[in-house]
């Protein structure tokens, strides 16, 4: 019998999109509360990944306290308190294990080579050594990325969605 990994209703949910926050990252403009980066520079593709689970971790981690926070407030007759939900978020986000959150770093980084197709995102050929060079001097270095001006001028529709952009893009016309 096989098992089904999507859920029967309602698919698997997040709150924002990887395509959107890599490109409102790299844009510079602090998406979730990442940390900010000189658009002209860039970032390398581990720092992209690990700044977009960890705000999902953080949208989560806020969306659990202000559940609980409502529930215990309406619970005990009370206003909702921001200190409450500050607290409860603390606990959060130092519970929600790393591992569980988006996606894995391989599919990150075949979702992003997707996008450097699309020719929305271009490496700047700065390099920085990596922590893997430290064991392993001839290993790879940390590639830094920007977006493009193609990038920039790509809809939002196409941001939430490339995989179908990039479907629809490469399809054959028909009636040449």
């Amino acid at each position: 019998m096989a098992i089904k990994l999507k859920p029967s209703k309602g698919g698997f949910l997040r709150p924002f999109g990887c395509g959107e926050f890599i490109r409102d990252y790299l844009l510079g403009k602090m998406p979730y509360r990442a940390p900010a980066i000189d658009p002209s520079i860039g970032a390398p593709q581990a720092d992209i990944c690990r700044e977009y689970k960890l705000a999902l971790i953080r949208e989560r981690g806020m969306d659990r306290a202000v559940q609980l926070e409502e529930k215990l407030a309406k619970m005990q007759g009370r206003a909702i308190s921001p200190d409450e939900i500050d607290e409860l978020f603390d606990r959060y986000f130092a519970q929600i294990p790393y591992k569980t959150t988006a996606c894995r770093y391989h599919s990150f980084v075949v979702y992003f080579s997707m996008l450097i197709r699309l020719h929305w995102v271009v490496c700047t050929g700065m390099e920085s050594p990596s922590d893997f060079q430290k064991h392993f001097p001839d290993g790879p270095s940390r590639k830094y990325y920007r977006i493009t001006e193609a990038g920039r001028n790509t809809p939002d529709s196409a941001w939430r969605n490339p995989q179908k952009y990039e479907r629809e893009r490469l399809k054959p016309r028909s009636g040449t």
